[in-house]
């Protein structure tokens, strides 16, 4: 599943630093065009690269992958990063593998289901499965 959120960080902050994607893809090791990928959201960088770029421009692992950094086109010189509460929670898709990104109120709906007895827990998804078909 692509990361656009990392693929607009990645973008933004290159531009911050007035870097060309053939200098970022110098400093990684890797083809221009393979840096590109990244800034399209076409390929995800390796931990190492991640973890490499959070440090070139002093930004958290979360913050770079997760993170709503400003865009370029709205914000012409910012001057440094603020960090800011992510507002949602990274989970894995066990059947696909995809990621998926839960808000607060979602992640505290799953919670409370889980209490649930198992009657209830029926009562409910089949009351969230009739109102999906229907697109209510």
């Amino acid at each position: 599943m692509p990361n656009i959120q990392l693929a607009n960080n990645l973008r933004y902050l290159r531009k911050q630093k007035n870097l060309t994607q053939k200098d970022l893809s110098e400093m990684l090791n890797i083809s221009r065009q393979a840096y590109s990928n990244y800034e399209t959201s076409k390929r995800t960088p390796d931990l190492d690269s991640l973890l490499y770029l959070a440090g070139f421009y002093n930004v958290n692992l979360d913050g770079l992958v997760l993170g709503c950094l400003p865009s370029p086109d709205l914000t012409a010189a910012a001057g440094s990063i603020a960090e800011q509460k992510i507002p949602y929670t990274l989970s894995i898709d066990k059947n696909t593998g995809n990621s998926i990104y839960l808000t607060e109120e979602e992640l505290d709906i799953i919670t409370k289901l889980r209490t649930l007895s198992r009657e209830h827990k029926q009562i409910i998804t089949g009351f969230i499965n009739d109102n999906v078909k229907s697109g209510a």
